[in-house]
């Protein structure tokens, strides 16, 4: 991986492993990174306060938000490492990963974001879809998230809950 220019090495250990991570990290020169499924920042506190990873990466679905995901940034910021927002899918989440990227200093590397064009079932949820352009994304300009709920979506999900 380091000879064909990698970014980083993602979780090359299981999340839980925080020992062996840092193993890792210490014997290559590529970055390596964990955090993607971590919940507990007392976790992400020991992962950065030994440097058991190089790039920190909240998911602000697995650590409760975006308030706590940008706790985990600032906390890397202030250890001087560098933050990558973790975020597997294209729901809101991914809208909410891409403004908390945006908004915090130790986010100001390249980013990893999903680029698979099968999309259609998130297009039926919230416009406009964010798309990768030339290995660039443009952060929405319109007010709030940048996106809106399309109004099919609120009706079937307003059905789905009364019916509860």
């Amino acid at each position: 991986m380091e000879r064909h220019g990698y970014f980083h090495f993602e979780e090359p250990c299981p999340f839980d492993d925080v020992a062996s991570t840092k193993m890792v990290a210490d014997a290559l020169d590529i970055p390596v990174t964990g955090g993607e499924q971590d919940f507990d920042l007392r976790a992400f506190k020991q992962m950065i306060d030994t440097r058991s990873v190089d790039v920190v990466q909240p998911d602000i679905g697995y650590v409760g938000g975006i308030t706590r995901a940008r706790r985990v940034a600032e906390m890397a910021e202030l250890a001087g490492l560098v933050c990558t927002p973790h975020c597997s899918n294209h729901t809101m989440l991914q809208v909410f990963t891409l403004h908390l990227a945006a908004a915090m200093p130790a986010c100001a590397q390249y980013q990893e974001y999903r680029v698979d064009q099968d999309v259609e079932w998130a297009e039926t949820i919230f416009t406009p879809m964010p798309r990768v352009v030339d290995g660039h994304l443009a952060l929405p300009t319109a007010p709030g998230w940048g996106v809106e709920l399309r109004p099919e979506f609120i009706v079937r999900a307003e059905t789905h809950s009364s019916m509860l």
